[in-house]
């Protein structure tokens, strides 16, 4: 089977919040491997970090913060937003109004702008997702969405890149920025610096570093006087 390594994509947090933990391997580890263990990683991070809320983060009062996230220095949570299952927020990321972040790994500087809903994905360092992005989770063609089975398998270079679960959003690397109104995943890897512009949908693929997507209804955009 094909590999995903992870620090293909994203760069591990620089400041020194994981340290000690399972997460500095996680530029090293394959993607399924990671899923795999992610939860156990989570768990023994929590065990041994001083302060699983950085004292500097600023958490507005009308959030919601799990018992089990992780979150780094200078870290700003907003109005009426969620994180929640285990999710680690590194230094500096802003979580904008209305968010939800579930199961979600952000690294250092990540903007998440206004209705940013997050499921089982990884975000590298210094990414900008702006308004209404939507991180997916779940096959569509599980017989029971409540109870999904079906595995999520997407493809990549060397083939069909298999998950090995039936939960997982997107892996979206370092330095990405998005417009509005996107739906991501399930099964997607977007390399580095990639821009994906308002009302793409993406899924089942990979890729490449520097990319550009445009959906093709904002390319055929008519600007018109009115008569």
């Amino acid at each position: 089977m094909p590999q995903l390594r992870i620090g293909d994509y994203i760069t591990m947090p620089g400041s020194g919040l994981l340290t000690g933990t399972p997460y500095t391997d996680l530029e090293q580890a394959d993607l399924a491997q990671f899923l795999a263990t992610w939860e156990e990683w989570h768990h023994q991070a929590l065990s041994v970090l001083r302060h699983r809320i950085h004292p500097t983060a600023e958490i507005h009062r009308t959030a919601l913060i799990g018992d089990d996230v992780i979150i780094g220095p200078g870290v700003r949570v907003w109005e009426f937003s969620t994180v929640r299952a285990g999710s680690v927020l590194g230094a500096g990321v802003s979580v904008g109004f209305n968010c939800e972040v579930t199961r979600a790994f952000v690294g250092d500087g990540t903007v998440l702008g206004h209705r940013i809903g997050l499921n089982r994905t990884l975000v590298g360092a210094r990414a900008h997702l702006s308004a209404n992005v939507t991180a997916a989770a779940i096959s569509l063609w599980s017989p029971r969405l409540s109870r999904p089975e079906r595995e999520i398998r997407f493809r990549v270079p060397g083939g069909i890149y298999r998950c090995g679960t039936p939960r997982f959003g997107v892996l979206l690397g370092d330095g990405v920025q998005t417009g509005n109104n996107i739906s991501l995943g399930p099964g997607l890897a977007v390399g580095r610096d990639c821009r994906i512009a308002s009302g793409v949908t993406l899924a089942g693929r990979t890729l490449p570093e520097r990319s550009i997507v445009t959906a093709p209804h904002t390319a055929e955009t008519h600007v018109r006087r009115s008569r």
